[in-house]
C-alpha cells in the first residue's frame, strides 16, 4: 500500500516532489532499514513483521538466500553461509588473519589484496556479500513505501577508515542504491536521541554491536551535533562474547581446535543463545550436539559469563578514556551516556559503563533501532523533504592526514578530530635546482616519520618549470568529504599544472594498527620530536652541501687553491657530522660552512652583477 502524506497547509512538499528516502543500519549481526512516515522515523518490517534482518547470506548453486533462512542454515552449510561480513569490509587477507578466532570459511587463493570467500556459487568478496543484504533491505523498503527509493543514508562505525567506508559505499552502489551519505553510527544515534529528548550539552555514545565498538563524545546544542572526539575498535563486539563462551564450552566438553566447520557453527549458535538467555536469567542450560553423535550437557552461570567477557568489556573502556582526553572533558562533564547496539543489553556491560562514567546509562531507547532511525531522519533531510531541514552534523576524522617531505618526515595537513567535510591547503617547494616533477605521498597517522605512519597513496606532479631550488610554489590540497573519503590534489601556481588522486586503497588498517597508532604517538612523542629535529638538520645539511657543490662547479675559479681547500675541509666535516645523531653539532657545522663560504658567495654575487651590467650603462636600468 502506498504511503499517504498528510501535512499542515503550506508546510508540505507537493506530492510529486516528495522523495522516498531511507536510513540503513548495516550491522555486523543484524541490519535494519527505517524511513520517516508522517514526520516520525520508524523501522520497516518484512512481510512476516520482522524488523531486524540477520546479516547472513547463503550462496546456493541457483539462488542466494538472505536473512533468517540463511541464518538457520549456517550450521548445516557453514562454508556457503556468510555472517559477520562487516568485519571483512575494506580489509586484506593479512588483516583478516589478525582478527583472531577461527573463521568457518574458505578464502580463495589469489593475488588480489581483496579477500574472496569460496562458495558453491563462486568466489565472492565482502562487498558483494554486503550488497546482497542491502538489496534485500531495498526491496523491503520499496514494497513497504510503495515506490522507488530516491536515496539512502548508510551508517558505518565512526572508526571505519577510508578503505572500509569506500567498501561500504561500493556495496550500496552494487545494490542499486543512491547513497546520499555515509553517517557515523554514534552520530545517527545522537540525531534520533537529540531530536526526541531535546538534549543539550556533552553526551557520550557507547556503541557496542555484533562486531564493532565505537565511543563518541558529542556536543549537542540547538540542533547542531558536533563530534568532539571518537575512538573505538573495528574488531570487537558481541561476536567476541560468543567466541569466549564457545571457547569455554570447547575446553569443558573436550572439543579440539581442529574440529569441523559444522561443529564450530553449532557452538557459535549455542553460545549466542546462552548469551541472550543470560540477559534476563541467572543460569543458561547447555545441550551441545557433538560430531560423534553424542551430546555434552552443562550450564553457564551469569557470574561465570561475566568473568569470561570482563577482559573484552575492559578493552572498550580504554578507547573511552582516550576519547574523553581528546575531547578535553572528564566524566563529570558528561551529562548523559547513550547505549547503542544489541550487545549493550548485556547487564555486565551496563554495570561496567555505569561505573566508568559514574552514572546510569540511558537505556530507554531501543539500542537496536536508534541508529537506523537517526539515519532515516538524516536521509529525509538530504532528500529535500524537510523544508526546515537545517540539522547540522559535524563528524570528525579519526587520524591526522599529511604528506611526506624530504628526509622521510610527515607534514600534517589536517589534524585528527578535525570536523568534516574539510579542505586544507599547504604550499611546498622544490628541493633541487631545475626540478620539473614532484612525487606526492599521502599518509595517515600521528607520528613524525613516514615509516611510522600508514601510506594512503602516491601520485606525481609533472610540468613544474625548471627553477632554482625553493622558487617553485606547489599547493597541495587535502579534501575530506561528508562521507570521510579523501582526495588529494597538487597544483603548480605559476603554470597551473595540476594532478591528484582519490584515495581508494584496496584494504584498510588492521585493528592492531588502529589501536596502536594513537598510543604510539603519545608514548614516543619525545623520541619523535628528537627524530624530526635530527632529520630536518640532516636535510638542511644535504641542501647546503648540494648548493655548495653546484656553486664550486660553476665558479670554483673565483677561489684560490688554499681557499677552496679550506671550504672543502669544512664541508667534509659537515658530511661526517650529518651521519651522526647530534642535532646541535650538525647545526653548528652548517653555520661553520656558511661562515667559511661567505667570501665565496660575495664574489659570486659581484661576478653575476658584472655579467648582468656588461654592455649596458646605469641609465638603462
Amino acid at each position: 500500500m502506498a504511503l499517504l502524506q498528510i501535512s499542515e497547509p503550506g508546510q508540505s512538499t507537493n506530492p510529486h516532489e516528495h522523495r522516498l528516502a531511507a536510513g540503513i543500519d548495516l550491522g555486523t549481526t543484524n541490519s535494519l532499514i527505517a524511513s520517516v512516515k508522517s514526520g516520525l522515523a520508524e523501522t520497516l518490517p518484512d512481510e512476516q513483521g520482522n524488523h531486524s534482518l540477520p546479516s547472513v547470506v547463503r550462496y546456493c548453486e541457483n539462488e542466494i538466500i538472505v536473512g533468517e533462512a540463511a541464518k538457520l542454515a549456517a550450521a548445516d552449510d557453514p562454508l556457503n553461509t556468510i555472517s559477520s561480513v562487516k568485519r571483512y569490509m575494506g580489509r586484506g587477507l593479512n588483516d583478516i588473519k589478525e582478527l583472531g578466532g577461527r573463521r568457518p570459511y574458505e578464502f580463495a587463493d589469489g593475488d588480489s589484496a581483496v579477500p574472496r570467500i569460496h562458495t558453491v556459487a563462486g568466489d565472492v568478496s565482502p562487498v558483494e556479500v554486503s550488497s546482497e543484504i542491502l538489496k534485500s533491505l531495498k526491496e523491503r523498503a520499496e514494497a513497504s513505501l510503495g515506490g522507488t527509493l530516491s536515496g539512502v543514508v548508510i551508517t558505518v562505525p565512526a572508526y571505519f577508515d577510508d578503505a572500509q567506508r569506500q567498501a561500504t559505499k561500493d556495496a550500496g552502489k552494487l545494490a542499486g542504491l543512491n547513497v546520499l551519505r555515509l553517517l557515523n553510527e554514534p552520530t545517527a544515534a545522537a540525531v534520533a536521541y537529540g531530536l526526541d529528548k531535546q538534549a543539550e550539552g556533552v553526551i557520550a555514545v557507547y556503541d557496542l554491536g555484533g562486531g564493532t565498538f565505537d565511543i563518541s563524545i558529542l556536543r549537542l546544542n540547538k540542533g547542531v551535533f558536533e563530534v568532539m572526539a571518537t575512538a573505538g575498535d573495528t574488531a570487537l563486539g558481541g561476536d567476541d562474547f560468543d567466541y569466549a563462551i564457545a571457547k569455554w564450552i570447547m575446553d569443558e566438553a573436550g572439543i579440539h581446535d581442529d574440529t569441523s566447520h559444522h561443529q564450530m557453527r553449532r557452538l557459535m549458535r549455542d553460545a549466542c543463545a546462552a548469551k541472550e538467555a543470560l540477559t534476563s536469567a541467572d543460569v543458561a542450560a547447555l545441550n551441545i550436539e557433538l560430531d560423534n553423535g553424542t551430546s555434552w550437557h552443562g550450564e553457564l552461570t551469569r557470574e561465570l559469563f561475566n568473568q569470561l567477557i570482563s577482559p573484552l568489556i575492559q578493552k572498550t573502556l580504554l578507547p573511552c578514556r582516550r576519547a574523553l582526553r581528546d575531547a578535553g572533558v572528564d566524566t563529570t562533564e558528561v551529562q548523559s551516556v547513550v547505549m547503542v547496539g544489541g550487545s549493550t543489553r548485556v547487564p555486565h556491560v551496563r554495570d561496567k559503563v555505569a561505573a566508568f562514567f559514574q552514572q546510569q546509562p540511558l537505556t530507554d531507547i531501543n539500542p537496536d533501532t536508534v541508529v537506523a532511525m537517526g539515519a532515516a531522519i538524516q536521509a529525509d533531510i538530504l532528500a529535500g523533504n524537510k523544508a526546515d531541514g537545517d540539522l547540522l552534523l559535524l563528524d570528525v576524522i579519526p587520524l591526522s592526514l599529511g604528506l611526506e617531505t624530504m628526509g622521510g618526515l610527515v607534514e600534517k595537513v589536517i589534524s585528527r578530530n578535525t570536523t568534516i567535510p574539510v579542505a586544507r591547503a599547504q604550499d611546498f617547494t622544490t628541493f633541487k635546482d631545475g626540478q620539473t616533477a614532484m612525487s606526492i605521498h599521502a599518509l595517515q597517522g600521528e607520528r613524525e616519520l613516514v615509516s611510522d605512519c600508514r601510506s594512503l597513496g602516491r601520485f606525481a606532479l609533472h610540468g613544474i618549470p625548471p627553477m632554482v631550488a625553493g622558487a617553485a610554489r606547489i599547493r597541495v590540497t587535502f579534501q575530506v568529504d561528508a562521507d570521510g573519503l579523501l582526495s588529494v590534489t597538487a597544483r603548480e601556481e605559476t603554470t597551473g599544472v595540476e594532478s591528484g588522486i582519490e584515495v581508494k586503497p584496496s584494504y584498510g588498517l588492521t585493528d592492531t594498527e588502529i589501536e596502536t597508532m594513537l598510543r604510539d604517538s603519545i608514548e614516543h612523542a619525545e623520541d619523535d620530536v628528537a627524530s624530526r629535529m635530527l632529520r630536518e638538520q640532516q636535510v638542511e645539511a644535504e641542501r647546503v652541501l648540494e648548493a655548495l657543490e653546484a656553486a664550486l662547479a660553476d665558479d670554483g675559479d673565483l677561489l684560490s687553491a688554499a681557499e677552496r681547500n679550506e671550504i672543502e675541509l669544512v664541508a667534509k666535516k659537515l658530511i661526517e657530522l650529518s651521519k651522526g645523531s647530534d642535532v646541535r653539532a650538525i647545526k653548528d657545522g652548517i653555520s661553520a660552512l656558511d661562515k667559511s663560504a661567505t667570501e665565496f658567495v660575495a664574489r659570486r654575487m659581484d661576478g653575476n652583477i658584472k655579467k648582468a651590467l656588461a654592455g649596458h650603462n646605469v641609465n638603462e636600468f
